[in-house]
């Protein structure tokens, strides 16, 4: 008997996995073809009756039973090389690449159609090559590094605290937002509603401004804050009375901020000279993303400010006190997870390729 007409003997795992090929609903349908001629194979049926019960040619059969008796599922697989061959031409393919970093006079970046126009492609053609070749101009990520000459040592202070918080201690993460605007929307936006966005006026009435003094306990998650008409180190320096009053006289208190030049006015530096129980630790130049305290302001800003209207300052005053009021009744804590060696390595690269770039130019 002619061993082409004999059924395929079929391995357990093997039958399985033609099964779910050919049950997939995300399966290539040339792939469902192939893996429904395997089985059927293993039937006992003849590579006619196969080809009858496909309606294919048995010429057919006989090519994916013999690739599938001499490279198991692999046989079932593509050739490489196969499809429709790439039309672009080199020289094009390395002009979109290439001068994707090099914007016409009076931009600043290339847009998928203005390269397309340039270059004598299609938009879609484009927009695939910039996406196989991972370059993506139309974002752009803001960065600061910082110039500070004891940036190391501050780092390793400011992480030490979060990596191993002292004992017996309160850490808070003390900042300030200011301005917060009282902005008030010249006509009542739309609201929510099914296949509705919600909607706001461009413009708006200005009603004044208060800055919020905001301490996030790093251990509890809880917010310390204090509403101030401006920011000085008088505001400052009330707002360290009421850490004093609101935390527990027996612990610590190791405070997290910038260098804002209120936090070391020699009226602030008096009081905490006679309150010892007071640590400072100050985060390096232009490095506010190791604040804590950042990320719940960033919070505020989008869940409170940006979305809101006031009609006065009193009114944005009491959203901020019910905001902060309803957060602290179910705390969220923010905790540091980055590794320091390895946000210092990321940083070394960063100056190293402004070195590299500043020489270049």
């Amino acid at each position: 008997m002619d061993s082409s007409l004999a059924g395929l003997a079929l391995s357990a795992q093997q039958r399985i996995e033609l099964g779910r090929i050919a049950r997939a609903g995300t399966s290539p349908q040339r792939m469902v073809f192939r893996a429904k001629i395997i089985l059927a194979s293993a039937a006992e049926l003849t590579q006619q009756e196969v080809a009858t019960e496909m309606e294919t040619s048995r010429q057919t059969v006989g090519l994916w039973r013999s690739r599938f008796q001499r490279r198991g599922l692999a046989g079932l697989l593509d050739a490489p090389g196969r499809g429709r061959k790439r039309s672009l031409r080199p020289a094009v393919i390395e002009k979109v690449i290439s001068e994707v970093v090099k914007p016409p006079a009076g931009l600043s970046r290339w847009s998928c159609r203005k390269m397309a126009r340039h270059a004598g492609l299609s938009k879609a053609s484009v927009q695939r090559l910039w996406h196989h070749n991972d370059l993506k101009p139309h974002l752009e990520q803001v960065f600061k590094v910082s110039k500070d000459p004891h940036f190391e040592q501050k780092f390793w202070d400011v992480i030490g605290v979060y990596l191993d918080p002292p004992q017996n201690a309160v850490v808070l993460c003390c900042d300030e937002k200011s301005p917060c605007q009282a902005l008030e929307r010249r006509q009542p936006g739309l609201p929510l509603g099914q296949g509705q966005i919600r909607t706001r006026t461009h413009d708006y009435y200005r009603h004044g401004t208060v800055c919020l003094l905001a301490a996030l306990d790093y251990l509890q998650g809880k917010i310390i804050s204090q509403i101030a008409p401006r920011h000085r180190h008088q505001e400052w320096l009330r707002f360290l009375r009421q850490i004093e009053r609101e935390t527990p006289r027996e612990l610590a208190v190791h405070l997290i901020l910038d260098n804002y030049s209120a936090h070391k006015h020699p009226q602030v530096n008096a009081w905490l000279s006679k309150h010892p129980r007071f640590h400072l630790h100050y985060t390096p130049t232009s490095s506010s993303w190791m604040n804590l305290v950042e990320r719940f302001l960033r919070d505020f800003s989008q869940e409170v400010l940006a979305p809101g209207s006031f009609a006065s300052v009193v009114a944005l005053t009491e959203a901020i006190f019910t905001y902060i009021a309803q957060r602290n009744l179910a705390p969220k804590r923010y905790v540091w997870k980055a590794k320091g060696e390895e946000i210092l390595a990321k940083i070394e690269r960063a100056r190293s390729a402004l070195k590299s770039q500043h020489a270049t130019s």
